[in-house]
């Protein structure tokens, strides 16, 4: 009996239809195996222009001498958040020897290895990419280290220097609080948007360590939202297609965004880096802040200690306003509910601050 020749389906697929394919995949690494099923694939793979990848394992390299310990709580505060940015971004894409022929495309196609484990950059894996338009970076977590209750959020845009960034902190968050029956139980509104609060900050907050919270909250966001910045240059100035870049992490604390204005300004202006450590220089900002002691959220959640910071450089002409009766760019910073805390705590007093570039 003769048998009819079995038909490969998916060779009759056009190319465009499997590029479709694959940038609906997205993620590197099986887009790495992928390259590894025939030639076709590994042909096609080089042309996604839709890309994440996902650091998910860090190697520390920190081989600092622990004599050298300054005491000073700005120097601690740079160790902290360089250490872990660090960490996360510049040090490595863990890919076991088993994976390793399948990522070999994107490390300049060496299928030779040893049985030791290989770490790749996100430059290195990227690399061999040749048409990305829209790539993420996503971190296992986020560089600063916070008390467990705490809610700290920042979304940063950059061009050759910063554009603009927006913070929104809690001392602490309260789910909603559901009876039996799962109706929502609104919590009394302590010092929020009651008759008794006017807006404004209490005096108790420049005494009992709120505003210095406040302070390296900022600092903190600005430091690692520059850092990182700082360490995407070489992904930016090799790949001219990319028309958004988002470097966030997994635990959703930081988002940096450029957008394919920002990304070639950067090309034609090199970013200025700061002296001390190897990040974007910032440059003098104006900031706006807002406050409440207990925001209650329409679904029930409750921010205790709710603070909002918008930060623009100071030379940069405003395009448009700050905030508006709908937050506008500020309210559109953070998904829900966040973005509705952002939209209620722009409705109240506003406080200006400035700050010199570090």
């Amino acid at each position: 009996m003769i048998y009819p020749k079995p038909i490969d389906h998916v060779d009759r697929l056009p190319d465009p239809l499997l590029l479709l394919i694959f940038n609906k995949i997205g993620d590197v690494k099986a887009l790495g195996r992928c390259s590894v099923v025939c030639r076709r694939f590994r042909s096609l793979v080089p042309e996604v222009d839709n890309v994440v990848v996902r650091v998910d394992c860090v190697i520390s390299d920190d081989n600092s001498s622990s004599s050298n310990k300054s005491r000073h709580p700005i120097s601690s505060l740079f160790r902290l958040v360089f250490s872990g940015l660090l960490k996360s971004i510049t040090q490595f894409i863990s890919i076991s020897p088993r994976r390793l022929s399948s990522s070999a495309v994107f490390n300049g196609g060496d299928d030779d290895f040893d049985n030791s484990v290989t770490h790749h950059s996100p430059t290195q894996v990227l690399k061999n990419f040749n048409e990305i338009k829209l790539l993420r970076i996503e971190l296992p977590s986020g560089e600063l280290g916070i008390d467990d209750g705490v809610l700290l959020k920042w979304r940063a845009d950059f061009g050759s220097t910063l554009d603009n960034c927006i913070i929104l902190g809690a001392s602490s968050v309260i789910g909603p609080v559901t009876s039996s029956n799962d109706r929502c139980i609104s919590l009394p509104n302590i010092d929020g948007n009651g008759d008794n609060d006017n807006g404004s900050i209490p005096d108790s907050f420049y005494t009992n360590g709120g505003l210095k919270l406040r302070v390296v909250w900022t600092i903190s966001s600005l430091i690692a939202a520059s850092a990182r910045h700082y360490l995407l240059q070489p992904i930016i100035v090799e790949h001219e297609t990319l028309d958004s870049l988002t470097l966030a992490d997994a635990d959703g604390q930081g988002v940096l965004c450029m957008n394919r204005q920002q990304l070639e300004e950067l090309r034609v202006k090199p970013l200025s880096a700061s002296s001390a450590s190897k990040r974007t220089l910032v440059p003098a900002l104006n900031m706006r802040l807002w406050y409440a002691a207990h925001l209650e959220l329409p679904d029930g959640t409750v921010l205790k200690g709710a603070t909002l910071v918008a930060i623009r450089p100071s030379e940069q002409q405003p395009k448009k306003e700050v905030v508006g009766t709908d937050g506008n760019w500020v309210g559109a910073a953070f998904e829900e509910p966040y973005g509705t805390a952002v939209r209620m705590l722009v409705k109240r007093r506003t406080y200006c601050l400035e700050m010199n570039s570090f």
